[in-house]
C-alpha cells in the first residue's frame, strides 16, 4: 500500500486497487446490516469472496520494487509508525464514541481494519525470510502455513497472526506477478467469460450466504473458533482458497487496463483505507444504520460508500492528511542505523540497516 513504481502495466493494478478499496468501504458499510437484510448479506458474501485476497495480491505486487535494502527498511518503519498512530487514534475514538463490542484495546490486538497494517508488516518479513526459495516453493510453503494456522490453540486475532498466514499465499502470488501474466485479460472473450463467472458467483451467494460461514472468508478465526475441531479441518481451508482464487480471477474481468482518473485515485487508496473506518464507526455510533430497512436503503449505502471513497482519494485529502497517513520516518531510519553501527557484529558481517544488492 506504500509506494508505486513505474513498471509496465501498473495502471491495471492501480485501477484494480481503487475498485477494491470501494469494495472494502462497501463491505464495512454493509456489515451492520447483514443480520437484518438478506440483500445486504448476499452482496457482503459475494464481495468477501474476492476483495481481501485481491487486495493482498495487489499489495504484494506493489511491494516488489521496495522489499529489500534501504527502501524496504523505511517501508517497514513507516508501516510500524502508521500502525502505532492509528491503533492509538481508533482506540481513543472507540473508548470515547464508538464503543464497539468485543474489541481488545491493545497494541497486540489490531483494531478492526488495522489488522492489514500488522499483517503487511509481517508479510514483508516472511517473504524476506523465504527469499532464497524459488517462487513456486514460496507459494507452496505459504499455503501450508496458511492451512496450519487454523490449528493454532489461541484466538487468531492477536497480532493478526491468523490473517497473516491465511492471506500470505496471495501476497506471495502478487509479489511474483507481472503484467504479462494477466495480459490475456485484454481479450474481450476472456473478459466476458470472467465477468459472467463473477455474476454467477453473485447469484450463488444467494445460496452460500445461508450455508457458508463468513468466518472462513475473514481468515481471522481458528478452526476451533469456527466450530471445526476435526484433524482434517485444514481441507476446508484448501476449499476456501480455491473459491477465493476463482472469485478473484473472475473479478479481474471488470478492471480496465487504461491509465486515467481511476489510476490516479488508485494511487491514494491508503488514505481511504485508514480514514473510512472513522466514518463507518461514527455512522454506527450515531444509529444511522438502524433506519436502513429496505432494498433502496441498501443501494443508497452502496452508492454513498462509492462517493465517499472517491472523496477520500482526492488530492485535497492527501495534502491535508499526508503527515498523518504517510509520516516521514527518515529520522527513525537514521537513528536505527546509528544504533546498528554500534552493535557488536562478527567478522565480515555487514550493517543490517544498509541496503543490499
Amino acid at each position: 500500500m506504500n509506494g508505486v513504481s513505474a513498471r509496465s502495466g501498473d495502471a491495471f493494478f492501480l485501477n484494480l486497487r481503487f475498485l477494491l478499496i470501494v469494495c472494502v468501504f462497501a463491505t464495512n458499510a454493509l456489515e451492520p446490516l447483514i443480520d437484518a437484510s438478506s440483500l445486504a448479506d448476499r452482496w457482503y458474501t459475494w464481495i468477501f469472496m474476492f476483495h481481501m485476497p485481491l487486495f493482498v495480491w495487489v499489495t504484494g505486487y506493489f511491494a516488489r520494487p521496495g522489499l529489500k535494502g534501504e527502501t524496504g527498511v523505511k517501508t517497514l518503519l513507516q508501516i510500524m509508525v502508521q500502525y502505532l498512530i492509528f491503533q492509538s487514534l481508533y482506540s481513543l475514538f472507540d473508548a470515547a464514541f464508538f464503543h464497539v463490542q468485543g474489541v481488545h484495546h491493545s497494541f497486540f490486538a489490531p483494531y478492526l481494519l488495522l489488522w492489514f497494517l500488522a499483517s503487511h508488516f509481517c508479510w514483508r518479513l516472511l517473504l524476506l525470510a523465504m527469499r532464497r526459495l524459488s517462487p513456486s516453493v514460496q507459494v507452496v510453503v505459504s499455503i501450508v502455513l496458511g492451512t496450519l494456522a487454523g490449528y493454532l490453540p489461541f484466538e487468531g486475532t492477536w497480532l493478526s497472526i491468523s490473517r497473516t498466514f491465511v492471506f500470505l499465499p496471495f501476497f506471495v502470488l502478487g509479489y511474483h506477478m507481472t503484467y504479462e501474466k494477466i495480459s490475456y485479460l485484454r481479450n474481450p472473450r476472456f473478459r466476458a467469460a470472467a465477468i459472467s463467472g463473477s455474476m454467477l458467483l453473485l447469484a450463488a451467494a444467494v445460496w452460500t450466504s445461508a450455508h457458508l460461514q463468513t468466518g472462513w472468508l475473514y481468515g481471522s478465526m481458528t478452526y476451533a473458533e469456527l466450530g471445526h475441531g476435526e484433524w482434517y479441518a485444514g481441507l476446508f481451508r484448501i476449499g476456501i482458497y480455491l473459491l477465493q482464487l476463482v472469485a478473484s480471477s473472475a473479478f479481474l474481468g471488470f478492471v480496465p487496463f487504461a491509465a486515467g482518473w481511476l489510476s490516479r485515485l488508485g494511487s491514494r487508496t491508503l488514505y481511504v483505507f485508514l480514514l473510512h473506518g472513522f466514518i463507518i464507526r461514527g455512522a454506527a455510533a450515531a444509529g444511522i444504520f438502524a433506519y436502513i430497512h429496505t432494498a433502496f436503503g441498501i443501494i443508497c449505502i452502496m452508492v454513498t460508500a462509492c462517493l465517499l471513497t472517491v472523496l477520500l482519494a482526492l488530492p485535497a485529502f492527501k495534502r491535508a492528511a499526508h503527515p498523518l497517513i504517510e509520516p516521514n520516518v527518515d529520522w527513525l531510519f537514521t537513528h536505527a542505523n546509528r544504533i546498528a553501527v554500534h552493535l557488536p557484529k562478527s567478522r565480515g558481517a555487514s550493517n543490517p540497516m544498509q541496503p543490499k544488492s
